[in-house]
Parts: C-alpha cells; structure tokens; sequence
C-alpha cells in the first residue's frame, strides 16, 4: 500500500487525491474463464464501441492529395 503524498483540487473544485482512480465509462465483467479460454472481454468491448463511434461519425476522407512540402525552399521576395 502507497499512501499518497499530494492533493489537489478537481475540475468541479472538490478535494481529490493521487492514486485514486476514476469510474469506467462503461463496465465490463472480466471474468476468468473467459481469460482463460483466451478472450479479452474489455478489448471485445472497447472495439465494439469503437466500431459504433465510427458508424455515428464516420471519418471525413480527402479526395485530392495534399501539396508537396516545401523544407529548405526559401519564401521568394
């Protein structure tokens, strides 16, 4: 056990200390028989909700190619 050494305000001006961890957005039983049946429920579940974020706001692709760097090219005067 470490005791923490620091405290600090938190951005809704209570008491926090180091150490102290933060809730799950979401939770996810990790039970052992999935382990070791080799499944990693956290991992299935992180790439699951990421698969919904990118159906709900897919990326903005560019459709041209960017312009060639310009490194070492003096600015013409």
């Amino acid at each position: 056990m470490i005791a923490p050494r620091g405290g600090f305000f938190s951005h809704d001006g209570h008491w926090a200390v180091e150490n102290e961890g933060v809730a799950p957005d979401i939770d996810v039983e990790n039970w052992p028989k999935d382990v070791i049946a080799g499944r990693d429920p956290q991992l299935e579940r992180a790439v699951e909700e990421a698969m919904r974020l990118l159906k709900l706001h897919p990326p903005d692709r560019m459709t041209k190619e960017p312009p060639p760097p310009t490194w070492g090219v003096r600015p013409k005067r």
